[in-house]
């Protein structure tokens, strides 16, 4: 029976491979490289081969005597690298950011040992997730869905090479980054990590991320780059109880035309690597799912990179999940579906139990040597065999004021400014403040999860060269007029968790409003990440609530300052205030940049990348179905159903007003080739310079399955000068309107299209139906 299963398995993969050679490859073959992966495999054992399949983390091979220098254990280097052949390491040591000079030195040291023990480099990865983030003093940028805010492409390019050469400065040639899940769901606890709702948007940003890193040729990372890894592939963001790593049931329609098109175009814009999904979809673990993890990705795409697991996630299959009975089983189905490589990541069974598998025809010799083939093609393309280290001296930019200014920038064009009654702001200089409120004075709150540390709860001691709220508010208007009194804070204890709060201090801060002018409260939540940051109510704290009612109370214009990861239930406080800002997680330089906006030296551009609830049971996106917004209707039964939101996806402010005029396009009827152009005047009525992101949507009129309300498109981020206008060209491919229809293929029908931008609209009619029969337009 052994037999015939490899067999049937051998013949399962030449037909993959058969399949895969007529699609064009998603990342061109160079023949040198695969040449050269041939001969160093011919050369590999069983167990060198398994080992480069195995990833473990730093912990395992650390010397923990000594804390105050860190070092690596020979004795165990010599288990993981000379025994077991491992050929990745992960992580950070002692769990918290270290200097570029200590990543270097233990880098060579893993390097010298991997060379010299396999011959192969050892590949290590790290999650920068929003610039240099485990590396002390690095360039933070906001967190995606502040970068997602800015609606600017070259924006979120830019930071993605800045934080790939101070990633590179320490000897790290591999991010786990970026962060591609659609964060649809605002009870997710790592919705803050995503690009924002929108399958658009995130597929724009991805391709811009994953171009940042890794610069224009993936076959040859340069020496001021490293290799991407997106992830979790896919469907992460939408748990069914909201928690994180709980099951989730997406239909197959969504999976393949929102959760999987960001993937889809990292993958094509040269994505080296992908982290899958740790959670579980109708039932089946994402990390035993062959259709997508081998059909979609490897197969439609005739992709030759790399897939690596979450975190412990193949055991997870076994403890957690309950497919099989053991981690053995667990390993079998994982590898067999597509998996490359295994964080482990403390223990190296994965390694015997593979070994026994392949013995034992459970796994075929075929499927090994794919896999292995790809983290040889990973290393190659990274350079690591001919630099398995370097010289970190000649990256002299590491943390200089030049990246440091566009991470001010980045900061100031993803703060959405939401409410400003009787033109509050900008708030003139000279008046005398109070501020308050528990986010007002934690660079912790500023920069969120994965910042110093994995909970982020390391930053405020970590980022003390930067400015909190309270700190950039004495230097931009003087100390002399500003008063602190939080109010509320969260809790520092020892085992505290991150929403825990101390007594309320009302009073106090009720008591500093007398004197003053006017009230800034800056309030949402405290930093978290992945699990630890799950919750069971949405709502804005109670403690929190009470101090903005008692503080607008005094009659004294409150300004509230939103600092969260994801969207709070804050519907009870939004009428009692002046202005609502909404910071989100802008990292090191987000407080300078709140102020720079705050004066109107610099004006407010950030829009809103998701749509922010306002009930607490009706939680939704801007793509909802035609039957989530509707009216009373008469007859046997009520049929009440109203889309009512805080704030629209797409919602920002300026100190300027923007005129829309003059929709057009050069076309009134398309077929599925055609490119649309249309363009669009916008005036600037201000009396300063802005910057406008301008959305173009479309609706689906009628489709043989029931439409989205309306679908982004495209987007440009312009700036206008005052009184000024502007034509923004926005273009399209008439297949880009198409859906996925309910036989799974993508389908562009013929009829009426409604595009609107800026409040402008105009009509398009397709005149052919055409159905894919690939999996991808």
């Amino acid at each position: 029976m052994k037999r015939t299963i490899t067999f049937s398995l051998i013949c399962l993969g030449i037909m993959m491979n058969a399949t895969a050679q007529q699609v064009p490859p998603a990342i061109p073959s160079d023949p040198r490289i695969e040449n050269r992966i041939e001969k160093i495999l011919k050369k590999m054992t069983l167990d060198e081969k398994i080992g480069q399949m195995c990833e473990i983390t730093v912990d395992v091979v650390t010397d923990f005597t000594d804390k105050a220098n860190f070092k690596l254990s020979e004795a165990m280097l010599d288990t993981v690298i000379g025994k077991y052949k491992v050929g990745s390491i992960l992580n950070v040591p002692f769990g918290v950011a270290q200097k570029k000079e200590v990543w270097a030195k233990m880098i060579r040291q893993l390097q010298d040992k991997s060379m010299k023990e396999i011959g192969i480099p050892c590949i290590y990865g790290v999650d920068q997730i929003h610039g240099t983030t485990y590396t002390l003093d690095g360039t933070f940028f906001p967190q995606g869905i502040n970068m997602a805010a800015t609606f600017n492409r070259g924006m979120v390019r830019r930071s993605a090479e800045i934080s790939a050469y101070e990633t590179k400065a320490g000897c790290i040639p591999w991010t786990y980054a970026p962060v591609m899940d659609l964060g649809r769901d605002p009870r997710w606890a790592r919705m803050w990590e995503s690009f924002g709702e929108d399958a658009y948007v995130n597929a724009q940003m991805a391709v811009q991320a994953v171009k940042g890193f890794q610069g224009e040729d993936p076959n040859r990372i340069g020496e001021y780059n490293v290799a991407a890894c997106a992830k979790h592939f896919m469907g992460y963001g939408v748990p069914v109880s909201g928690k994180d790593r709980t099951p989730s049931s997406i239909s197959d329609i969504d999976m393949r035309e929102k959760h999987f098109a960001p993937f889809l175009e990292a993958i094509r814009a040269g994505a080296l690597s992908l982290m899958v999904n740790s959670g579980v979809n109708n039932g089946i673990p994402f990390h035993i799912n062959k259709e997508l993890l081998t059909g979609w990705v490897k197969e439609d795409l005739n992709w030759d990179g790399m897939i690596v697991t979450d975190w412990a996630d193949i055991n997870n299959i076994c403890t957690r999940d309950r497919v099989v009975a053991t981690k053995k089983e667990a390993i079998k189905l994982a590898i067999n579906a597509g998996i490359d490589m295994s964080m482990v990541p403390y223990e190296v069974s994965f390694c015997t139990y593979l070994k026994e598998l392949v013995q034992e025809g459970e796994v075929p010799m075929s499927r090994i040597d794919d896999a292995v083939r790809r983290v040889l093609r990973l290393k190659i393309r990274s350079g690591l065999f001919e630099n398995p280290y370097w010289d970190i001296r000649k990256y002299d930019k590491f943390a200089s004021a030049e990246f440091a200014n566009v991470a001010l920038k980045a900061a100031e064009e993803s703060i959405v400014l939401l409410k400003n009654e009787g033109k509050t702001l900008p708030l003139v200089k000279g008046k005398k403040i109070l501020l308050t409120g528990p986010n007002a004075n934690s660079m912790r709150c500023l920069n969120g999860g994965w910042s110093y540390s994995w909970q982020g709860d390391k930053a405020d001691e970590c980022a003390q060269a930067y400015n909190t709220i309270y700190e950039a508010f004495c230097l931009k208007y003087g100390s002399e007029h500003i008063k602190y009194e939080p109010g509320v804070t969260y809790s520092t204890a020892k085992d505290a968790l991150w929403w825990q709060e101390n007594e309320p201090q009302i009073a106090k801060a009720v008591a500093a409003a007398q004197g003053v002018d006017v009230i800034v409260a800056c309030i949402g939540e405290n930093s978290y990440c992945e699990t630890p940051g799950n919750l069971t109510d949405l709502n804005l704290s109670t403690n929190q609530t009470e101090l903005i009612k008692a503080l607008a109370a005094t009659g004294k214009p409150v300004i509230l300052v939103l600092n969260e990861g994801r969207p709070r239930i804050i519907n009870e406080i939004v009428p009692l205030v002046k202005a609502v800002v909404h910071v989100m997680l802008p990292g090191n330089y987000g407080a300078d940049a709140l102020t720079n906006l705050l004066t109107g030296e610099v004006n407010f551009s950030g829009k809103l990348p998701f749509t922010y609830p306002r009930l607490i049971n009706s939680l939704a996106t801007y793509d909802y179905k035609p039957c989530e917004n509707m009216g009373q209707m008469d007859g046997n039964y009520n049929y009440d159903s109203v889309m009512d939101v805080q704030w629209p996806f797409g919602a920002g402010l300026s100190y300027n007003t923007y005129t829309y005029a003059n929709f057009k396009v050069d076309r009134s009827t398309f077929k599925a080739e055609d490119e649309l152009i249309f363009s669009v005047d916008v005036t600037n009525n201000g009396q300063v310079a802005g910057k406008e992101s301008v959305l173009l949507y479309s609706t689906d009129l009628f489709a043989s399955i029931t439409p989205d309300v309306m679908r982004l498109r495209n987007f440009e981020k312009v700036e206008i000068q005052p009184g000024a206008t502007q034509t923004v060209v926005l273009k399209l491919k008439g297949s880009d309107l198409a859906f996925v229809g309910s036989d799974k293929k993508w389908r562009l029908e013929s009829g009426d299209f409604r595009m609107t931008c800026g409040g402008e609209s105009l009509m398009l009619q397709c005149s052919a139906t055409k159905v894919w029969n690939t999996p991808n337009r």
